[in-house]
């Protein structure tokens, strides 16, 4: 005998398309709660009237015209189960407490419909409402079969229809709970990925905000030499012509490490498929620190650059901050404070790196304003040390040092020209 099987595409298909048409049919039916309570309602009804009758010992009393009047009448009301669920079941228990004074307490097939209200009650209401009322109508029913019974003792059907009531209440109960275990779930993976979208975007802003600053320190440090150095050129060009030709080899050279540390900026950008889009250049550390000092000494700058303390290696993150600190600090002085002297001082401490700039230029005027106030200082900044113009040199020289647990002040230095100050956490434990 031949086996025939489906491959397991096929069989993953079709396993898809039901899984898809169970919850389009589920979809379906909760967007229609009053179609899905009236198919509810006729199926009752058929069982109420098309069901089996009972032969024990104590039938169920005969199924007349009025019962089944009052059956439709009962049904009809579990249309709106959902919306009006407390008016349903007292409806439901009147219905039957009526059917049992008119028949004398016999069994009824009637005593489906109050579990079946006293379920969906249950299902949406809390537990103490719920049981409260599950109780009542049990009470009530059961008061009602033992007065209109006629027995001295409870018979079975009394216990068997409280008991009948207890699980229908526990059934709606249990719905409930799992209903809400569902939305608390469903609430904590809404809420997870939100959280995720939110860290996803801060990450995206930071490392935006990261590669600014890269790009703003390394342009404006090369231009900044670039124009001093193409001024210095125009001025000499006629009467000392190899000065001229020194100032445009120190173009060449900016421009090409402008372009150099560009690419190398750039290449974060990219996404990482081959070991070539990598950049291999280290970031700069303070051990490139005379390379920029001799950079701008040679477009006319004078730099007094010291290190105090005794010199150890340090986090990667603090020696590009140290050294993009002093590197925005000195071209805002060759761009703002004209002919200044520029004091630069590197100290090593126990648990930090103080990084201290300052120079004593003049600054020149800001643009539009007046008064003696309003001079602006080497490093973009106005007498009370806050950044003016549109510039992010400032700004940028904050960030870095505050991402690094630091401190960072600009202001007035003593007497004249300016000061940047920025204090980095670097203990000795932590330089490996």
């Amino acid at each position: 005998m031949t086996r025939v099987t489906r491959p397991r595409d096929a069989l993953g298909v079709t396993r898809l398309r039901e899984a898809l048409s169970v919850t389009g049919l589920r979809e379906a039916l909760r967007s229609r709660p009053y179609l899905v309570d009236a198919g509810i309602a006729l199926l009752t009804f058929a069982v109420i009237v098309a069901g089996p009758q009972s032969e024990r010992p104590r039938p169920m009393g005969p199924l007349t015209a009025d019962t089944v009047a009052l059956a439709a009448v009962m049904c009809a009301a579990l249309v709106f189960r959902r919306a009006r669920p407390r008016i349903v079941l007292a409806v439901e228990v009147g219905g039957v407490v009526l059917h049992q004074i008119l028949g004398g307490g016999v069994r009824s097939p009637l005593d489906l419909i109050p579990a079946i209200a006293v379920a969906t009650l249950a299902a949406h209401s809390p537990r103490r409402v719920a049981w409260t009322a599950g109780t009542a109508c049990a009470v009530v029913l059961a008061g009602t079969r033992v007065i209109t019974s006629e027995l001295a003792s409870m018979p079975p059907e009394v216990v068997g229809q409280i008991a009948w009531i207890c699980m229908a209440t526990a059934a709606g109960d249990g719905l409930r709970s799992r209903r809400a275990h569902i939305a608390a779930i469903e609430e904590r993976a809404v809420r997870a990925e939100r959280t995720r979208e939110e860290e996803a975007q801060r990450r995206v802003m930071e490392e935006r905000l990261r590669i600014a600053r890269e790009l703003h320190d390394v342009l404006a440090h090369h231009i900044a030499l670039i124009n001093v150095q193409a001024q210095v050129a125009a001025h000499v060009m006629d009467a000392r012509p190899r000065e001229a030709r020194e100032a445009l080899g120190h173009i060449r050279r900016a421009g090409r490490a402008a372009l150099d540390e560009l690419r190398t900026t750039v290449g974060l950008l990219r996404q990482p498929g081959a070991a070539e889009d990598l950049p291999t250049e280290p970031a700069p550390g303070l051990d490139r620190l005379p390379d920029l000092i001799n950079s701008f000494t040679a477009a006319g700058l004078e730099v007094d650059c010291r290190l105090e303390g005794t010199p150890r290696p340090l986090p990667s993150p603090v020696e590009l901050t140290a050294f993009r600190v002093v590197q925005e600090a000195l071209t805002n002085v060759s761009k703002h404070a004209g002919e200044a002297s520029t004091r630069v001082r590197i100290t090593y401490g126990r648990r930090d790196l103080t990084v201290d700039v300052t120079d004593d230029g003049n600054g020149g005027r800001v643009p539009g304003t007046r008064g003696a106030g309003a001079t602006k200082g080497a490093n973009g900044a106005n007498g009370t040390g806050e950044p003016t113009g549109t510039g992010h040199g400032l700004l940028g020289m904050r960030e870095r040092a505050l991402s690094v647990g630091g401190t960072f002040s600009v202001g007035p230095a003593p007497g004249r020209g300016f000061r940047v100050h920025a204090v980095l956490p670097a203990p000795e434990t932590s330089a490996i």
